[in-house]
């Protein structure tokens, strides 16, 4: 799988931001919902600020339902940024009329990206999230094709995505686990679930054989999602994890957006 070569020091990231937000309708009938305003800027913006904060200085933007938006508020938003060529992106409903789902999306932006590369959405807030040097260097050396933060299951998600074997007992760190949700032998049921932030780091390998069938750039659009190829690679035993125990939430409904608000 092609991807730019890796530069001295250099760190990027992909933003989520091309999906259509049903449940936060009438919210996103006019607005992309990486573009809601959460505590006096848009969601967007805030991992924009934290991985400016943390040295990450190259981030891919993919964009589809009321894509011209996003690029016009983040190049107005960030323009040192955007003319240091900080600003990339990767128009999914331009190019195909539609968006691409997680995997289908990263692997039509992956000419864009080096071969380890953050990942986050852009629908969640987790302003204090660190984008550590550290734990994307110690990834990029090691042979885990991802490695996912997870958080404490919140009420919309209760079963939680992924169970975490613990490297050391009550340490927030260990190795992602494909747990069914039925059916799991008592050994699998018996690890912590927890739930997929949509924050993690990823290598390019991921996005070719034999862990996912699209072509090599995506060039026909083919729409994926992530998840079957995380599981995939969690069989294989090459996934780690980390627990994420701040503030986050999923700004996936209207009422969530208000009480972020009102908090503020």
């Amino acid at each position: 799988m092609s991807s730019l070569p890796a530069e001295p020091h250099s760190r990027a990231a992909m933003l989520l931001a091309a999906g259509r937000g049903e449940r936060m309708r009438p919210l996103t009938d006019t607005t992309p919902k990486p573009l809601l305003a959460v505590r006096g800027r848009a969601l967007l913006d805030w991992h924009v600020a934290a991985l400016q904060r943390d040295g990450v200085d190259r981030m891919v933007v993919n964009t589809a339902w009321l894509g011209a938006q996003i690029p016009a508020h983040l190049n107005a938003a960030w323009p040192a940024l955007a003319a240091a060529g900080g600003l990339r992106y990767s128009h999914e409903g331009a190019d195909f009329g539609h968006a691409l789902e997680t995997a289908g999306g990263i692997a039509r932006a992956l000419p864009q990206l080096p071969s380890v590369f953050w990942l986050a959405a852009g629908d969640v807030f987790a302003p204090d999230f660190v984008f550590d040097a550290a734990a994307h260097d110690a990834f990029a050396a090691s042979n885990d094709l991802a490695h996912l933060w997870l958080v404490p299951n919140p009420a919309h998600n209760p079963q939680g995505d992924f169970g975490v074997a613990e490297s050391v007992p009550g340490h927030d760190t260990g190795r992602a686990v494909n747990v069914p949700k039925t059916q799991a032998s008592a050994a699998l049921a018996a690890l912590p679930r927890y739930t997929y932030s949509t924050i993690a780091l990823l290598k390019a390998e991921l996005l070719g054989a034999p862990w996912c069938d699209l072509p090599a750039g995506n060039p026909q659009g083919g729409a994926a999602p992530l998840a079957p190829l995380l599981r995939r690679a969690m069989d294989a035993g090459r996934v780690g994890a980390s627990v994420y125990r701040g503030l986050w939430v999923d700004v996936g409904t209207p009422e969530r957006l208000a009480q972020l608000n009102a908090a503020a």
